[in-house]
């Protein structure tokens, strides 16, 4: 693993120098993976983003899958916690994680290749993401986020209509939206919104979701791919599962969640010699000795309801398949 200013400097340098390479980060950014591609062993990692690299293999077999979640009870100290600070005006969003035991017939390398995901990487046999949610692209001089925000099951009468009416998860949006927006200010000029709000379909084991996102995008400076790894850890944490203002969040979180949250909620990305396409590490299995962890939540405002936003973070424990 790198240090945030080993990985800083060594992205600088094979981005310079037009090298492939793929990577991942914890949380904070503070501990990163990264190789060139031509001393990449799949035993090590596999991963396939947007397509561009591991084909997946269509199974149909019979699997078991069971999630024992925290119970309400559990839940809702935190979520007080996190909406006292929001009253207090320390916060306006914080995205709140739990883990949650699961069991299923599947190994890490079963649920890679079945799993339908826009980001899939598998690290050994220390945890398996299927992300939906892109981080940044870097594309022809321009960077590109595209922060989601907002799920609610597909079955629900008039979904799309509810979803996008609802104070609460408008609220949710356009904070994260914002944010977004003042952190791609950092590195880029002519920063803006050029997609609000739009719906995309996710299909799991059990149910169908829809989830809202927006496209942001930004005009890079000359010559950006020498500093892209300077100018990609000034966007860490990623803002869409942090919160805002993401200092103090980033304080509330720690305090307020009862596990370290590692890998999961970190980014992971693909530079191909020219273009930099990264993820948020969302929809993430661990395991840790001989159990397996589901880590997953949603951002809570003050418009926050407890028991949907309960609700949500069992409906975010699913295989994507």
């Amino acid at each position: 693993m790198l240090s945030r200013s080993e990985a800083i400097e060594e992205i600088n340098r094979l981005a310079g120098q037009k090298t492939p390479f793929v990577f991942f980060t914890d949380f904070l950014g503070d501990k990163v993976w990264l190789k060139p591609l031509g001393n990449l062993g799949e035993k090590e990692l596999r991963w396939d983003f947007s397509g561009s690299h591991t084909a997946q293999r269509t199974q149909n077999s019979p699997f078991t899958f069971s999630k024992s979640p925290l119970s309400f009870e559990q839940f809702k100290p935190a979520f007080d916690q996190v909406v006292e600070e929001i009253n207090y005006g320390n916060s306006f969003l914080v995205n709140l994680t739990f883990k949650t035991p699961i069991n299923t017939s599947l190994s890490l390398d079963d649920i890679f290749e079945r799993s339908a995901a826009k980001y899939k990487l598998k690290f050994g046999e220390h945890f398996v993401v299927f992300s939906p949610e892109t981080f940044v692209k870097m594309k022809d001089g321009h960077v590109y986020s595209y922060p989601m925000k907002g799920t609610i099951d597909a079955s629900v009468e008039n979904a799309e209509e509810q979803i996008l009416k609802d104070p609460k998860e408008t609220a949710e949006h356009v904070t994260i939206a914002d944010l977004i927006r003042n952190d791609l200010s950092q590195i880029a000029d002519e920063v803006r919104v050029t997609k609000f709000r739009f719906i995309s379909e996710v299909n799991t084991h059990e149910k169908k979701l829809l989830q809202v996102s927006s496209e942001i995008r930004g005009k890079l400076p000359e010559g950006y791919q020498a500093q892209l790894g300077t100018l990609l850890f000034k966007l860490l944490p990623a803002g869409s599962i942090t919160g805002a203002p993401k200092p103090k969040t980033v304080e509330i979180i720690q305090s307020t969640e009862n596990y370290d949250r590692g890998f999961y909620t970190g980014i992971c990305g693909h530079y191909d010699g020219k273009n930099l396409d990264t993820g948020v590490m969302i929809r993430f299995i661990e395991k840790q000795g001989d159990q397996l962890y589901y880590k997953s939540g949603g951002g809570i405002t003050s418009f926050s309801n407890a028991r949907k936003e309960y609700q949500e973070l069992i409906d975010k424990v699913y295989l994507p398949f």
